[in-house]
């Protein structure tokens, strides 16, 4: 039996992820971010010194251009990077204090952004959603 296009459900978790990803991004727009910086200081706020590889890593990006994108934000004062005492090639990355305005009005929009997005959910419909995703997530990086 064919499978229903509506139907599919990793077709369906990649649409409801572009969809929300697409509107996040016009909501970010707003006060001056692409993806890739609203991304990482989202991530940063919440590993914040995290190393180079490893940031790269969540982001799902090559190397070469996270780094160019953390010297353009070195450049705005956005990120701190410090070198690791026990390894000199590794590269920690902070958030600068400068930053951390921007980044709680981020914080902000992106509450209130989820609040609206999510609403057409009932709390206990959106917890059961998360922790079924949760286990997903789980298993499918468990067979990575």
């Amino acid at each position: 039996m064919k499978e229903v296009f509506e139907e599919n459900i990793g077709l369906l978790i990649h649409d409801v992820g572009r969809l929300l990803r697409v509107l996040y991004d016009r909501q970010m727009a707003s006060i001056g971010l692409t993806r890739s910086q609203w991304l990482l200081l989202t991530y940063l706020y919440f590993k914040d010194g995290i190393n180079q590889t490893e940031l790269a890593s969540l982001m799902d990006m090559e190397k070469a251009p996270l780094s160019r994108l953390l010297d353009r934000m070195e450049i705005k004062r956005w990120i701190i990077r410090k070198t690791e005492t026990n390894d000199r090639r590794v590269k920690n990355i902070y958030l600068s204090e400068s930053v951390k305005p921007l980044v709680s009005s981020l914080r902000e929009k992106a509450a209130k952004y989820r609040k609206d997005s999510l609403s057409i959910l009932s709390d206990k419909e959106l917890n059961k959603l998360r922790d079924l995703l949760q286990v997903l997530k789980k298993d499918l990086t468990s067979k990575l």
